[in-house]
């Protein structure tokens, strides 16, 4: 998997196995996304969608993320293994004139066949050096609390803020806690 040039900065350029996605190569990788998001979703990722999902459902999430990469307000990496869609996160810039500095940290998954690989921490590592690109030092994300994603972002440098009670249905529409976090970038080597 090799996708077309970033949208980014050209000082950033992610290594391998993790590649920044063109709106172009995003468009194109749109059913591989979307399989990707489904079988997260089964697996029971607290990523915003409710059991079923269909691969139709998953794909208009994707699409629906396309403009927001065309106007440089998004940024969506992938972790590859050969021509699979090994995981995803997305970068996305806050708009507000007074957040500038800012951004979420959003959607990272990785398919449960390439789990316990370090993609995870590779794709959060990359993150990290695209919101520099970008003139953003202020990162923010939320997890599912308990999920085993709230125990790597501390080992990514990402600071507890708290967490907000019955925040969202899970996948399976349960409500669950979410553990709110962020990272200043200022403060990392």
């Amino acid at each position: 998997m090799n996708p077309s040039a970033p949208t980014a900065r050209p000082e950033f350029v992610p290594e391998p196995p993790v590649w920044l996605l063109s709106p172009e190569a995003a468009r194109a990788a749109l059913p591989r996304l979307a399989s990707l998001l489904k079988t997260c979703v089964e697996d029971g990722a607290g990523i915003g969608f409710i059991l079923p999902l269909s691969q139709e459902k998953a794909q208009d999430f994707w699409q629906s993320r396309l403009p927001l990469l065309e106007r440089g307000e998004a940024f969506l990496m992938v972790a590859g293994e050969g021509e699979e869609i090994a995981g995803v996160v997305m970068l996305m810039l806050a708009d507000q004139d007074n957040g500038r500095h800012r951004a979420e940290v959003a959607k990272l998954m990785v398919h449960p066949r390439h789990r316990r690989k370090g993609l995870a921490r590779k794709l959060m590592t990359a993150i990290d050096s695209l919101a520099r690109a970008q003139d953003r030092w202020l990162l923010v994300l939320d997890t599912v609390t308990g999920d085993r994603a709230e125990k790597l972002y501390p080992a990514c440098g990402y600071r507890k803020v708290g967490i907000i009670p019955d925040y969202a249905f899970n996948s399976h529409g349960h409500l669950d806690a979410t553990t709110v976090f962020y990272k200043d970038l200022r403060l990392q080597n």
